[in-house]
């Protein structure tokens, strides 16, 4: 990547993938990526689950009513959690994790995408996150904020466009 710019505009939400696997060496990396992630106080209070088994990515595309089925063709997902009992800005501090995530995975040419799971519920009316709890065993006090669910790409996506940034929502000073 030449820089952090191009890299911000070429970053897009991938739904399809191949079948290629992703390497050991490269979740690794995107682990350490999100290790070094900033936190309220230094307090580190995200924690995250890697998933490779196509039967867990499976049942966490079922997870919640909508918009998580595109993780059942992922190679890998990161379960992104975090402890409000270490933090109270827990969500603030995995949803920085979670950007850096995204973000070294496309530096290493793969592509991802955010599946909220906090707040969200199933077909039945259950929490998603209870389901995501109890498929893969995570203990209170941890919440789920998402899915990240990621691998080779299957499509390509054009890089976002500048001529269509909403300038508008940029104040300064004072609210227009």
């Amino acid at each position: 990547m030449n820089s952090f710019s191009e890299l911000a505009k070429i970053r897009r939400s991938h739904r399809v993938f191949t079948d290629e696997s992703v390497s050991e060496e490269e979740l690794n990396l995107i682990m350490k990526s999100a290790l070094m992630a900033p936190s309220s106080k230094g307090l580190h209070s995200y924690e995250f689950m890697v998933v490779t088994d196509k039967e867990k990515l499976q049942s966490l595309s079922i997870c919640k009513a909508q918009g998580a089925e595109l993780v059942s063709g992922a190679s890998a997902a990161i379960v992104v959690m975090g402890n409000p009992e270490t933090s109270d800005c827990w969500i603030e501090d995995a949803s920085a994790a979670t950007t850096i995530m995204l973000l070294q995975i496309e530096d290493l040419g793969l592509g991802a995408c955010w599946v909220q799971v906090r707040d969200r519920k199933d077909k039945d009316g259950n929490l998603a996150e209870d389901n995501v709890r109890k498929l893969l065993g995570i203990p209170r006090p941890m919440r789920v904020l998402c899915v990240i669910a990621l691998g080779h790409k299957g499509s390509e996506r054009k890089p976002q466009n500048e001529e269509r940034l909403k300038w508008e929502k940029v104040h300064k000073e004072t609210w227009k």
